[in-house]
């Protein structure tokens, strides 16, 4: 059950740099940032005039002998900043919501359309669940950042920054000692910035390994369950959970330190200026109005101050989240298309020839899948590999479909070397029927036609008869349109195996792949798919995998593989006769008189 995670390029602590992957994905869109724009600074702007007219009511209004008409003038006033200030809020919450959704929305389609073209080698060294995990609570974080924390972060800076200009014009001796204090925030913002992105790296990484544990024991809920190891995976899941917990702990702790230190110090300094004002209002030099305008602005601007100091953890947590995405954004398939292609025969002919290829797997490179494998299969003849677990059939298959490059040798379909042509050119030229009839949550219809995806009803249907799977799938409830359940889970092992040909007969590819369809169905179920696999094969090319040896008898030629070579080749009979490791393997499986 161990689980490799994506390796990691570690952003200084303290960087908000990988945050420009999600200003890149916003910039394409500036008519909703404008909009955005405009109405952040409107309602940053009703803000601040909101101390302008409490001064000029104060002033106005609470002294004796005050005129009521002036009275009713600065109280209309102050109204209409308030509805300015409502509507610039709800279009800013709706124009900045926006704008997340869709660049979360962009950045998710973005990732899973260069997952889509690594090759399988990738995610041998990266857990699939862990990056679903980054594909849902990373973006969920990119869109807290984009949709709430930049929109409050811009918005307490122009109100910092529009206070403090105000604070200046109505008492510039008051306005000194708030900036004296300015220092004093900064410094423990960028202490315990640094000290924070580091844990919510920590954080968010714990996260996605509860993710990933979680659909890992879900998928595998019939082995857990069946060897009775429900309560070590709860101690598991337990001991990740709380590691979850720990990172959260540190990192609230620390942001909680941050945000009282520097409000603590900011308003520190508002009272002291409180002092300082109440000293000048008795000294005359002050009006009441002017007073409790400056202190009204001080509050917000020490409200915004805060406030940043508070998003600035939340821009980190985006920043890491950002960062995470970003290496699944850029991570280059290690198999890609040549710059110039070479176009393959046409027509096809559906010859595949291996030579003196030599492959390791990128995880086990001490260990040859296939050492000095050579292999000429002619076009329509039928070729069946057999061996021991381990001895590099599978291998076959990830080499001809270009999963994989070998180290050495070269591997050529109808004569054009695979490194030299188009991936999607050679795949369009086979076709698979896996061990197991691997089918999506979907339904019966976009299953069959996922082989030829704008193949005709009448075409599937074709199919469909041809591999014995018609009967079936007229009965069910809703026919093609009936959902067949997670990884066909609806529909018996049979059923799945015949679904599976039906989708690579509408292929109609020259060249398949049967990595021995039948190995896990019981006997009628083998006897149905056994037929539609005899149609199937009917003027392909074809390789099989073969796990029982009563399934490659009529096969023109049978290769014996061991340790990733060549040690027989012959049809059975021939093999029988030699006394080799294919007859070892027949005796196992057969008695002499089947034989």
């Amino acid at each position: 059950m161990a689980r490799s995670s994506t390796k990691v390029a570690v952003e200084p602590a303290s960087s908000i740099g990988p945050l420009g992957m999600i200003f890149a994905a916003a910039a394409r869109y500036p008519g909703l940032i404008a909009l955005a724009g405009v109405a952040l600074v409107v309602t940053a702007a009703a803000t601040l005039a909101i101390p302008a007219y409490f001064r000029g009511v104060i002033d106005s209004g609470f002294a004796q002998g005050a005129n009521p008409a002036e009275i009713n003038r600065w109280f209309r006033m102050l109204f209409m900043v308030a509805l300015v200030l409502a509507l610039g809020t709800a279009c800013r919450f709706y124009f900045v919501s926006m704008l997340g959704e869709r660049v979360v929305a962009d950045i998710r389609l973005a990732v899973q359309q260069n997952l889509l073209r690594l090759s399988p080698g990738f995610f041998e060294e990266n857990s699939p669940n862990e990056i679903s995990s980054r594909m849902t609570a990373d973006t969920a974080q990119i869109e807290v950042v984009v949709g709430t924390t930049i929109s409050i972060a811009l918005r307490n800076s122009i109100m910092a920054l529009g206070g403090l200009s105000y604070m200046i014009v109505l008492a510039p001796k008051l306005t000194l000692l708030m900036v004296v204090a300015i220092p004093l925030v900064i410094v423990p913002i960028i202490f315990f910035g640094r000290r924070l992105r580091k844990v919510s790296r920590e954080s968010q990484d714990q996260v996605a390994n509860v993710g990933a544990q979680v659909a890992e024991v879900l998928g595998a809920m019939k082995i857990v369950q069946g060897f009775n190891q429900e309560p070590r995976e709860v101690v598991r899941f337990s001991n990740s959970v709380e590691a979850t917990f720990n990172t959260a702990k540190r990192r609230i702790m620390l942001r909680s330190g941050m945000t009282a230190l520097v409000i603590a110090l900011i308003f520190g300094a508002i009272i002291a200026v409180m002092w300082r004002g109440a000293m000048q209002v008795a000294d005359g030099t002050l009006t009441g109005g002017t007073i409790a305008a400056f202190v009204l602005t001080g509050v917000l601007v020490a409200g915004a101050f805060g406030a940043l100091a508070e998003v600035y953890g939340d821009l980190l947590r985006g920043a890491g989240a950002a960062s995470r995405l970003n290496e699944l954004l850029n991570e280059k398939p290690a198999i890609a298309p040549p710059s110039r292609p070479v176009a393959l025969p046409e027509p096809p002919r559906g010859s595949l020839s291996f030579d003196n290829v030599t492959f390791s797997y990128p995880t086990r490179l001490t260990d040859k899948a296939l050492d000095g494998f050579t292999l000429t299969v002619e076009p329509g003849e039928t070729v069946a590999i057999v061996g021991p677990s381990g001895a590099g059939k599978s291998t076959i298959f990830q080499l001809a479909e270009r999963f994989y490059d070998p180290q050495v040798g070269t591997v050529k379909m109808d004569g054009v070397p695979l490194t030299q042509a188009d991936p999607s050119a050679i795949r369009s030229r086979m076709a698979l029927v896996p061990q197991e009839g691997t089918l999506f949550a979907a339904n019966a219809r976009d299953n069959l036609r996922y082989g030829a995806w704008e193949a005709s009803e009448e075409a599937i249907w074709d199919a469909a008869r041809a591999a014995n799977a018609e009967t079936f799938l007229r009965d069910l409830p809703q026919g093609l349109d009936t959902f067949l359940g997670e990884g066909g889970a609806r529909l018996s092992g049979g059923q799945r195996q015949r679904v599976a040909i039906a989708r690579a007969l509408l292929r109609d590819a020259p060249i398949l792949l049967l990595d021995e369809a039948t190995s896990a169905l019981d006997a009628e179920s083998e006897r149905l798919v056994q037929q539609a696999l005899d149609r199937l094969m009917a003027n392909r090319t074809t390789i099989v995998i073969a796990h029982r040896l009563a399934t490659v008898r009529a096969a023109d030629r049978i290769v014996v593989l061991d340790g990733g070579r060549i040690v027989e080749q012959g049809d059975h009979a021939s093999l029988i006769a030699h006394g080799g490791l294919y007859a070892r393997l027949a005796s196992l499986q057969f008695d002499d008189a089947a034989l």
